[in-house]
């Protein structure tokens, strides 16, 4: 059975952060970025993201451009990739708009742990497949069930929680790391990624595969199981 390829995408302010601590979205990237996460998107099979990024964001998680959504079909594809969320919990709002945006083709995906499952089935109901990964969600059992779903791509887009455990797992094959200039400046501001254990420690350096400079967003594409 084959895995996805893994691509990570974040945007940071130039300290690290993915957020401030105010009510709303940080919008730490620009037009041409958001255009270029969008493309990205379109390219993928799936699209995950944490059960905390679906809560505060309430993102519909969709490929906005009706030409890369025509393209996909005519590539014999589905319009909108394939959805996909974490929790731990399964304690997710069935209102959010991530259940009830570019889902007509695909029913979006939960992996969960065991004990989450029956929470996620009762909160959810038809609106999601639920998948139990174990007392705790195992990462490498998940990518084994997307690539049994014909999943080939996946972009993984947030938040800290599941690009630190992509990553601390050695599971992910690419990342973009799009830099806003902004300084955030409180450290209680949820960053790139939490601290942990990560293969080869501090001294293994990703290697650097392109750095693109998109107005006053510059995007650093690296191979993270590579190195230099």
């Amino acid at each position: 059975m084959t895995r996805p390829f893994v691509l990570l995408s974040v945007a940071v302010s130039i300290d690290g952060h993915i957020d401030d601590m105010s009510p709303e979205r940080l919008l730490l990237s620009n037009a041409e970025d958001f255009d270029r996460v969008d493309q990205v998107r379109a390219e993928c099979d799936a699209i995950l993201i944490g059960a905390e990024t679906v809560r505060s964001d309430n993102p519909r998680l969709i490929v906005k451009s009706e030409t890369r959504q025509a393209a996909r079909r005519a590539a014999g594809r589905t319009a909108q990739p394939l959805k996909v969320t974490v929790t731990a919990s399964g304690n997710l709002d069935p209102a959010a708009k991530f259940w009830h945006h570019g889902t007509d083709e695909h029913r979006p995906v939960i992996y969960t742990t065991e004990a989450g499952a029956p929470k996620a089935r009762e909160r959810l109901g038809k609106l999601a497949d639920i998948v139990a990964v174990g007392e705790t969600v195992d990462f490498g059992a998940l990518l084994d069930d997307l690539g049994a779903r014909g999943v080939d791509r996946l972009m993984v887009e947030g938040g800290s929680h599941m690009h630190t455990a992509f990553l601390s797992a050695g599971l992910a094959d690419e990342l973009h790391l799009a830099i806003g200039p902004t300084l955030v400046g409180d450290t209680s501001a949820p960053r790139f990624v939490n601290p942990a254990q990560f293969p080869g420690g501090a001294t293994r350096r990703m290697r650097l595969v392109d750095v693109t400079q998109l107005g006053d967003v510059a995007v650093l594409r690296y191979h993270p199981k590579e190195t230099q």
